[in-house]
């Protein structure tokens, strides 16, 4: 059985939190979008994270224009993948072999109040129960503005969330030792 940690990112902070959450949940592949699978029957866990943008998942047009919009400057950076067409809410809703799968959901997101920002999350979670995903919860991780940096602590939270979300699993089966 696979723990996956999928993620969209356009200035590498989602990035940055998912590799953490990953080392939270101990051996995990992460994938960014675009070169992840859709079929996902041998997943134990999938995790999924994107940024917020507009009060929820990004779209299309919402990541050429943040990318459009980075002032490299101030030592912004865009990620490679960043203005592709697979997005979240195109491989949600190509995703298959979720029956019964675990799965979370976070976002990177404004240091603001939710009413404020919205959340990316929400939106992933509702479409992965949509799916057949067994949700076992979301969480955002905050950047002080539109590009990041993530405020402080937020790797260190990632990865404690990743490790939550493993104690939440079945023990895995260890094979049997013979002498």
């Amino acid at each position: 059985m696979t723990r996956i940690v999928v993620y969209e990112s356009v200035y590498g902070n989602t990035r940055a939190v998912a590799e953490a959450v990953a080392d939270g949940l101990g051996e995990a592949l992460v994938v960014a979008v675009e070169d992840a699978n859709t079929v996902l029957e041998d997943a134990e866990l999938v995790v999924v994270g994107g940024p917020t943008h507009m009060h929820g998942l990004t779209t299309a047009r919402s990541r050429r224009m943040g990318a459009a919009a980075a002032h490299p400057e101030r030592g912004t950076h865009v990620e490679a993948g960043a203005t592709n067409e697979l997005g979240l809410r195109r491989w949600l809703h190509e995703v298959s072999g979720a029956e019964r799968v675990r799965a979370a959901a976070f976002d990177t997101r404004l240091h603001s109040s939710k009413l404020m920002t919205g959340s990316a999350a929400r939106a992933i979670a509702r479409r992965m129960r949509r799916r057949g995903f067994d949700m076992l919860g979301t969480r955002s991780f905050l950047v002080s503005d539109g590009e990041g940096p993530l405020d402080e602590g937020e790797l260190e939270r990632a990865r404690a969330w990743g490790a939550s979300l493993a104690a939440a699993l079945p023990a895995r089966e260890r094979p049997a030792v013979t002498s």
